[in-house]
């Protein structure tokens, strides 16, 4: 009995002869046998070349995959100054993680007045004075936006953040307030885009805790910013 081996298997039939046989048909069953093993030790060996194959390409992709997957990753946030004139003032905007910042703005604006704070005013209540501005946003889609090649470009995403804002002394106001100050705390959901060269546009929306410097305070459930205005430079 023999066995032909390929590649560390062992391929093959057994060869047995037989004294019933003549050695004419013992040679043909031998070549028979040795062509048939022959045959299939060929399969097995293409076989493996293309399992080989296919685990390099494989490897080759997740390669690929990686490398993609860490240049996404260094899609990260950046240093804005900004100007904003629906509420006229100054803005900055500073990366406090790989998609989070930290914006603070100053400037002069209008602003209704909240409930519990204000008294004695009719029809259209407006207050005009100056107001700090501070949000912490944390940014979740630029990497999707950069798959789908959008910009990402001066934080252009969406976000969520907690966002605080103060008010001081009134430049012209239609109502009376309950304090010369007033605070309000809230989170949000919002989102931030650059248009053209410089255009910027931020929306967002949350609820708010409100409250002065005299203990007045309440729940406004719906509170919306929408502001306009243009990117200087980023650093």
């Amino acid at each position: 009995m023999y066995k032909f081996n390929c590649g560390g298997i062992s391929c093959g039939n057994s060869l047995q002869f037989s004294i019933f046989l003549s050695q004419t048909e013992n040679r043909q069953r031998f070549s028979a046998t040795e062509t048939y093993t022959n045959t299939l030790c060929n399969i097995y060996q293409k076989k493996r070349k293309r399992m080989k194959k296919n685990l390099l390409t494989l490897l080759f992709g997740l390669l690929v995959t990686l490398t993609y997957a860490q240049e996404n990753d260094q899609i990260t946030t950046e240093k804005i100054w900004r100007v904003n004139f629906l509420n006229p003032g100054v803005e900055l905007e500073l990366p406090t993680g790989t998609y989070s910042t930290f914006s603070a703005g100053l400037g002069i604006g209008y602003g209704g007045g909240y409930p519990d704070l204000t008294f004695g005013g009719s029809g259209f209540i407006y207050i005009i004075s100056p107001f700090l501005d501070v949000q912490e946003k944390w940014f979740y889609n630029l990497n999707k936006r950069n798959r789908k090649n959008r910009t990402t470009e001066n934080n252009s995403g969406n976000f969520v953040s907690l966002r605080f804002i103060t008010r001081g002394n009134s430049i012209a106001e239609n109502v009376n307030r309950t304090s010369d100050f007033d605070f309000a705390i809230g989170p949000t959901w919002g989102i931030q885009r650059k248009y053209g060269k410089n255009f910027h546009l931020l929306f967002d929306v949350g609820p708010q805790y409100y409250f002065d410097t005299n203990g007045n305070g309440n729940i406004w459930p719906i509170m919306l910013q929408l502001n306009l205005g243009f990117d200087l430079k980023k650093k």
